[in-house]
């Protein structure tokens, strides 16, 4: 007998687990156990500091445009560059 554990909150009759979509077979049987604290979505964006800091830290070889000679856009690549602010 193999037994899986998910976490997740319950609202509104559906069960949310960390962003997959919980399959659970039919006619299982199931245990389930209810927490007496309030499900806290993750709203933080610390996350976004951390990528920011790898990307500084970063120091592998930039790859150039030539260095794949069988991609082929047909045209010439955009480049996107400030425009001094002025919208």
């Amino acid at each position: 007998m193999q037994a899986k554990a998910y976490e997740g909150y319950f609202d509104r009759g559906q069960f949310y687990s960390a962003g997959k979509q919980l399959r659970i077979p039919e006619r299982r049987k199931v245990y389930v156990m209810v927490f007496d604290e309030p499900a806290q979505e993750d709203t933080s964006t610390d996350w976004v500091d951390e990528l920011v800091q790898m990307v500084k830290e970063d120091s592998s070889e930039k790859l150039r445009m030539e260095d794949f000679p069988r991609l082929d856009f047909g045209r010439e690549p955009i480049t996107f560059e400030s425009d001094g602010g002025q919208s």
